[in-house]
């Protein structure tokens, strides 16, 4: 068996660099124990623990667009729809290990599975 340990996305808005450029696709990593405790560290966590979130996802995305590096300053720079998604997409390849999800559908029960990594669209 083969265990993932890295899953594409694709962002509902973008990030948008300092040319101008739009980056949606990326890939972020499995979370190691260290990616979660190291920026405990950090004196922004701890004047302000809300930062831990941008640190940890500065940490574990591999990959956006073209960009050279995945830093805090391009984390801090995600618009707010962009930020929920990664969030809700760690949480979700960090403690079920996949990007799926089962649904049902409200008109007519019918179950089946979205996957989280496309909910971004298509662009």
């Amino acid at each position: 068996m083969h265990l993932q340990t890295e899953f594409e996305f694709t962002l509902p808005r973008g990030y948008v660099d300092q040319d101008g450029n739009l980056h949606r696709h990326g890939r972020m990593r499995l979370a190691t124990a260290m990616d979660e405790i190291a920026p405990l560290r950090d004196l922004r966590v701890r004047s302000n623990q809300a930062y831990l979130v941008i640190i940890l996802l500065s940490r574990v995305i591999t990959k956006l667009g073209n960009l050279a590096a995945i830093n805090t300053g391009v984390i801090e720079n995600l618009f707010a729809a962009d930020l929920a998604y990664l969030q809700a997409f760690y949480r979700r390849i960090n403690e079920e290990g996949q990007t799926t999800v089962p649904v049902a559908c409200p008109e007519c029960n019918a179950e089946f599975e979205v996957d989280l990594a496309n909910l971004g669209g298509e662009s």
